[in-house]
């Protein structure tokens, strides 16, 4: 069974940053033990990575959201303390402009996979776009949330996305 672990935009300004949490700083090592156990258990590994640049405050999300994040190259844009150790230059790689990937999508619309997980942040907005696209690209897969390894921009709309995912047939452990 081809299955994929998919790291959703765990950066540096989502954790510690202009974006950060104590819910995502607390995430750090169950992403981490996910992240390894998964590479025992024969899971490719996939990242996000929220990436923008100078026109930031000009697009839609820019001005909805006039918090700037996660510039390319910048320290903001990397990916946060361990789980940046752990990624493999085999590893695949997202960059995205917004909240869903495009790139991913397609990615996996190509692929066999039979099993995707997703964990990171933020729950509410970029994890679910994700979660939606990799259903709609991989239908009959099993799309899973861990939901012990994800943070959300407050505990309300997490509990609200995690409800919209599982009548989306997105299973949440």
């Amino acid at each position: 069974m081809k299955k994929l672990l998919i790291v959703i935009d765990y950066q540096n300004d989502f954790v510690t940053g202009s974006l950060g949490s104590q819910q995502a700083l607390a995430l750090e090592q169950p992403i981490v033990e996910k992240i390894q156990y998964c590479r025992k258990n024969g899971y490719d590994i996939a990242f996000t990575l929220d990436t923008h640049d100078d026109n930031y405050p000009s697009t839609s999300e820019g001005k909805a959201l006039p918090v700037p994040h996660c510039y390319k190259g910048s320290d903001g844009w990397s990916l946060y303390g361990r789980v940046r150790q752990l990624k493999l230059e085999s590893d695949k790689c997202f960059h995205k402009s917004t909240f869903g990937s495009d790139v991913l999508y397609e990615y996996l619309k190509g692929s066999e996979y039979e099993k995707i997980e997703l964990v990171g942040v933020v729950t509410d907005i970029c994890v679910i776009s994700n979660a939606v696209l990799a259903k709609t690209a991989l239908p009959e897969a099993e799309i899973t949330l861990d939901s012990s390894c994800t943070a959300g921009s407050n505990e309300q709309l997490k509990q609200k996305a995690f409800d919209v995912m599982k009548s989306l047939q997105i299973k949440i452990i």
